[in-house]
């Protein structure tokens, strides 16, 4: 390519002297077959010399560089369906997650509302059983205090009967007698 660029210097420098001694003075505007030829030979040989080195490397950038932005539109397509795809996705799971929290708050609730009912429910049983053993201990005191009473009422009733007397049966005759006489007393209304 060099050698060519290099003749047709040289074919250019050579033929300039020559046209300028052969030419008259002329105006610009008027024919010259030399110089057309000479213009014409330069530009088929350029132009030749162009579609042959410098347009097909010219056309192949210009090809690649389509080729490159069709794959990226291509891959910008691709990769804005997958991030959509991804993010209904997302969505999706975390729309899941809600369910999923919403459930274990009601299976929370449920099994608080079922645990607060067994303790309450526990705690009735309790408070019913310490009302019941409450009560059977009170009915136990008053029966002991009852029969204290008794025991202290014979005593005196021994006492005061054997003081009335002045004639001192026997003691266990005495006690007989006495619970006898309180066993047929009708007992007092309970408390």
């Amino acid at each position: 390519m060099r050698t060519i660029f290099v003749s047709l210097r040289s074919l250019v420098a050579g033929a300039l002297p020559l046209a300028a001694e052969e030419a008259p003075k002329r105006s610009l505007l008027s024919p010259d077959a030399g110089l057309m030829f000479w213009t014409l030979i330069i530009f088929a040989s350029l132009f030749a010399i162009l579609a042959w080195k410098a347009y097909p490397a010219i056309l192949g950038a210009v090809e690649a560089r389509e080729k490159a932005l069709t794959d990226a539109l291509a891959a910008a397509k691709r990769e804005r369906e997958e991030a959509a795809a991804l993010l209904d996705q997302q969505r999706k799971a975390i729309e899941a997650a809600r369910d999923d929290a919403q459930k274990l708050i009601a299976e929370g609730r449920a099994a608080g509302d079922k645990v607060r009912a067994e303790v309450i429910a526990q705690a009735s049983a309790e408070h019913g059983a310490m009302l019941e053993r409450a009560r059977s201990e009170i009915a136990a005191e008053r029966d002991r205090a009852i029969a204290e009473l008794r025991r202290e009422a014979v005593e005196l009733a021994i006492r005061g009967a054997g003081k009335v007397l002045e004639k001192n049966l026997d003691d266990a005759t005495n006690r007989k007698l006495v619970d006898d006489f309180l066993g047929s007393i009708a007992p007092a209304k309970k408390i």
